[in-house]
């Protein structure tokens, strides 16, 4: 498993916040969807509330 940097920014209360986490992954697909997941169990956002600009290999 290789480490991703995804960057993009979610829907927040007072707007757009942008955010940048590492994720442990397989490939730059799978580390886009496990980020999806985590905004969406920790912050209850729907994929539409969560933009993914930029997924990158560590």
């Amino acid at each position: 498993m290789s480490e991703f940097t995804v960057r993009g920014r979610y829907q927040a209360r007072d707007g757009w916040e942008e955010f940048e986490t590492s994720i442990e992954a397989v490939n730059e697909n799978v580390a886009e969807e496990h980020t999806y997941t985590n905004f969406g169990g920790r912050h209850g956002l729907n994929r539409s509330q969560v933009e993914v600009e930029e997924v990158e290999a560590q």
